[in-house]
């Protein structure tokens, strides 16, 4: 007995090791060690999404860091989809517009901006790090549509300078495009007019976020609040019909067409 006791003993302390060097359940780059990385992409997973967020004024009813919780989110069930993806910190400071004056966006408290070009340097060396590190398919998923244009330019001038190599850069449009496009129909498709659905901070919007995040909508504002207009930080719509369920049918649209696009473009390479 003592014998068989002793035995055990030594296949768990042999065994204890191997379970400690699992990596943890993420997909969060941030969330990793160094060590458990190297070992992770070695088995397979070169694929790090890039997401582009950014930190705008929402209206009154929705937090300034909408684009950075979203993309975050959205960027991990897109990667768990492709299953050979990771994810990188999600960029926060994005172009918003000039500062003197000051334009768009950046007439609302808590806007922060960027140039063009000093946030195409952040893509640009985002991607050489991770190049250097054994990723061959680097992917900008861009939330804010005011940098889609950036997105490419670096992805191009990469992919140009690296036609040698195995890695490519994937500056992904669908992701913000089903936003404009697929979704809108799905909510008309509901009965929800342009003058709700909108296009910032209207339903369309707002309803994501609160499928996505909803601690970052002040859902009590929506109910009992008057028509928001663009003196508020709402253009064209309205967000008081907001809902989870009309998100959702936005957060399934983006997920799907994003993977399938970055598997046409890993395939293209």
């Amino acid at each position: 007995m003592i014998i068989r006791a002793l035995a055990l003993l030594i296949v768990l302390f042999a065994w204890a090791p191997c379970a400690r060097a699992q990596p943890p359940a993420t997909v969060f780059l941030e969330e990793l060690t160094w060590t458990e990385l190297r070992d992770l992409i070695g088995s397979g997973k070169t694929t790090i999404i890039i997401p582009i967020g950014g930190t705008e004024q929402n209206g009154p009813d929705m937090a300034l860091g909408k684009h950075n919780v979203r993309v975050k989110a959205l960027s991990e069930r897109i990667a768990l989809a492709l299953g050979n993806a990771l994810v990188a910190p999600v960029i926060a400071y994005v172009p918003e517009g000039g500062v003197s004056p000051p334009e768009a966006h950046m007439r609302f408290p808590g806007t922060i901006t960027v140039p063009d070009e000093t946030f195409e340097k952040v893509l640009e060396y985002a991607a050489r790090s991770f190049k250097l590190h054994g990723f061959h398919d680097i992917v900008f998923l861009g939330d804010h549509g005011g940098y889609q244009k950036d997105d490419k330019i670096v992805a191009d001038r990469l992919d140009r300078e690296w036609a040698a190599t195995p890695v490519r850069v994937h500056a992904v449009g669908e992701y913000y495009r089903v936003t404009q496009t697929e979704y809108v129909q799905a909510l008309k498709g509901r009965g929800y007019r342009d003058d709700e659905i909108g296009t910032h901070a209207a339903l369309a919007d707002t309803s994501l976020m609160l499928a996505v995040d909803p601690r970052l909508v002040r859902t009590d504002r929506l109910a009992s609040g008057a028509k928001l207009g663009p003196e508020d930080g709402v253009y064209g719509g309205d967000p008081r019909r907001s809902s989870a369920e009309l998100g959702q049918l936005g957060v399934d649209l983006i997920v799907a067409e994003t993977v399938a696009a970055i598997r046409k473009d890993v395939a293209q390479r």
